[in-house]
Order: C-alpha cells, then sequence, then structure tokens
C-alpha cells in the first residue's frame, strides 16, 4: 500500500499564487503554528502505532501525520463536521500550507478522517499529548510546579432516557438482535446508553463527565478523561495527578476545590510527597477557621485557570455537549482537543515572549 506523496513540489498552481501567498497572514498564522511543534517526532510516535499503510499492497494511504493535522484544524477553526472540514480544505490555501498538500491535490475523503479516529490506538494519543508537552519543557517552560484538578458535566448526544428506559435498552444491546440493525446487519449507528445521571444544584443531568488535569503556570491540558455523569469527581484526583506528570520533573503541588477535600486524597498527596493545595470545607463537627478561610480565596485565585479551558473549550468547541454517542469516540475528540489547545496556547506564550 505505502502512503500517498503529499510533498509541495512546485506546480503550476503554486508558481501562480506565489505572490499573492507571501502577503496571506492566515498562512503565516499556519507557519507559526507549523513551527510551533517538531512534528517529526509526532510522525515517529503516529507510524509506531498506525498500521495502516504499511503494507507494500493495495491503493496508497493518506500520511498519518497529515490526518493528525487536519483533525487540529476542526479544532483550531472550530468546523463542525468532517465534511466541513474537507470542504475547508478544499477552500482554503493555508489549510493546505499547514498540511504540505499541493494546491492543486484535493483534501481526503470526509469518511477517511472518520476511519483515522477509529483506528488510532489509545496508546498513540497519549504518546503524542506527552511528546508535545515535553518539546514545551525543552523549550524553557515548567509544567509540573503545580496542577489544577476539577470535572465539568457533559450533555450527552441523545435524548436523555428514564433510568428503568435505559436500564431496558442496555439489556437489549447485549442480546444478538440489539447488536443489528433493521436489515440484520452490524448495528454502526445507535443512541448514547453509556451516559447516566447526575444532579448538581438541584439540576438533573444526563450526559458524562470530563475529569480535567490543567498547569497551573501556563493552563496547558495535562490530561482529561471521561466517566459516565454520576462518577464522583473526588474519585479522579489520583488519576488526574499520575497522569499529569509528561516530563522527569515531579509535581510539586495540586490544587483542587472542595469537592475534592477528604482524608483518602489528602493521603494520596501526602504519600507521594505531593504539596496538599485542595480546599477546605466546614465538617460536620467543626467550621472553617480564619486561616482556612483565606487559604481558601488563595487558592481559588490559581486554580480558576481550569475554568478558563472549560470557558475556551466550550467557546471554540461545544465542550459542554458529547459529539459522539459512546465514551470511547468522546475521549478520543478531548484529546484531539488537548493536542489542539496545548499547540495554540504555546503559540501564543511564544509570541508574548519576542514581543
Amino acid at each position: 500500500m505505502g502512503f500517498k506523496k503529499t510533498s509541495r513540489s512546485l506546480d503550476f498552481a503554486d508558481l501562480a499564487l506565489a505572490n499573492c501567498l507571501e502577503q496571506n497572514r492566515s498562512i503565516k498564522l499556519m507557519e507559526q503554528l507549523s513551527s510551533t511543534v517538531n512534528w517529526s517526532r509526532v510522525e515517529s510516535i503516529l507510524l509506531s502505532h498506525y498500521t495502516v499503510g504499511s503494507s507494500d499492497e493495495g491503493a496508497r494511504a493518506y500520511p498519518p501525520l497529515m490526518l493528525f493535522k487536519c483533525l487540529l484544524l476542526q479544532k483550531w477553526f472550530r468546523i463542525q463536521s468532517d465534511p466541513e472540514l474537507e470542504n475547508q480544505i478544499n477552500d482554503r490555501l493555508s489549510f493546505k500550507t499547514f498540511l504540505n498538500l499541493p494546491f492543486s491535490q484535493p483534501a481526503p475523503d470526509h469518511s477517511t478522517f472518520s476511519r483515522f479516529r477509529s483506528r488510532l490506538p489509545k496508546a498513540a494519543m497519549d504518546a503524542i499529548n506527552s511528546e508535545i508537552l515535553r518539546q514545551f519543557e525543552q523549550q524553557g517552560l515548567c509544567i509540573n510546579e503545580g496542577v489544577a484538578v476539577d470535572a465539568r458535566l457533559v450533555k450527552s448526544a441523545s435524548r436523555p432516557l428514564s433510568h428503568d428506559e435505559l436500564k431496558k435498552q442496555r439489556e437489549h444491546r447485549q442480546t444478538e438482535e440489539g447488536k443489528q440493525d433493521k436489515t440484520g446487519k452490524p448495528l454502526k449507528f445507535s443512541r448514547d446508553l453509556e451516559s447516566d445521571w447526575t444532579v448538581r444544584n438541584d439540576t438533573p443531568h444526563f450526559g458524562l463527565k470530563e475529569h480535567v488535569a490543567v498547569d497551573a503556570k501556563h493552563g496547558f491540558v495535562l490530561a482529561t478523561t471521561l466517566t459516565p455523569a454520576s462518577v464522583n469527581d473526588t474519585n479522579f484526583l489520583p488519576y488526574c495527578t499520575v497522569y499529569s506528570r509528561h516530563t522527569k520533573q515531579p509535581v510539586k503541588k495540586v490544587y483542587a476545590d472542595k469537592g475534592y477535600a477528604g482524608e483518602p486524597n489528602r493521603d494520596f498527596l501526602a504519600l507521594n510527597k505531593i504539596e496538599d493545595g485542595i480546599m477546605r470545607k466546614d465538617s460536620t463537627t467543626a467550621k472553617l477557621t480564619d486561616f482556612e478561610i483565606q487559604r481558601n480565596k488563595a487558592i481559588s485565585k490559581i486554580r480558576y485557570i481550569v475554568e478558563q479551558y472549560f470557558g475556551i473549550s466550550h467557546l471554540h468547541d461545544r465542550a459542554k455537549r458529547a459529539r459522539f454517542t459512546t465514551i470511547i469516540k468522546n475521549q478520543f475528540n478531548t484529546w484531539f482537543r488537548q493536542a489542539a489547545f496545548n499547540v495554540a496556547r504555546e503559540m501564543k506564550i511564544i509570541s508574548r515572549a519576542t514581543i
């Protein structure tokens, strides 16, 4: 099979547009984004995990790095569907420049993006996000001085079901009949049966919950995962802390709101010699002291950076609503969002430093 050739050798279209490209600010933005990361190291990770195209037989496949960059463009430019992504790549010279795709060649078909997501393993996304963050550290940015942990509710992609109906449909899905569509073929599209119910601020919610760890200094997303909405936030502080370590430097301090207060999390931090930045709350036997109240205020001024990520990601990527009907597909969507968010944030940090 092998990979399609996408090198930017000059053709007639490139030569005809050469003069206007020099003044194109969109292309300059793409060049900035491209220079933020050493993409050859990302490509090495992709090639070690993505097996499509490794065979000499069959039609040539698109290089995995190009497809990965396509999905980053989808996040950066708020493109809500794969068909629209295909259209935008064909329409924008700046996108083709970033993808190293000759102007005379069409974009990959929209179905290619969906297949790429489904074929890319979790280990590849973990390694890529870690590699990007390690590159930032090598550029002089410390990302482990403090980690802010929080969670947000994510609305299901399907309409809500009652507890009884949800249980009934889950049981049906496990049968042979439930795994097939009306024509007897394997089920491809189905409603969300992995979400569940929870109540926050006296309001019922049907969906998922995203648990996130963010670098308290620069705002990079260090770890993110999804669970059904009913899972308690507190249980995921250890997970978010452990998966926030992408470099050899240890995590120094973890910040979290009152929802994470409790002996298990304090013991976890103490056992791993991590400074405790969890806000305190009143107990049944004692009220907060003046010192603890002031401490909470100081912590809240640092851990707000998680809320900043929540707000930006919802504004740009509609992150408060699930895009897909399964947790695993939505999880991959959050990992692509993590990579896109971190690269864009690093570009802004570098731009400020050079002014």
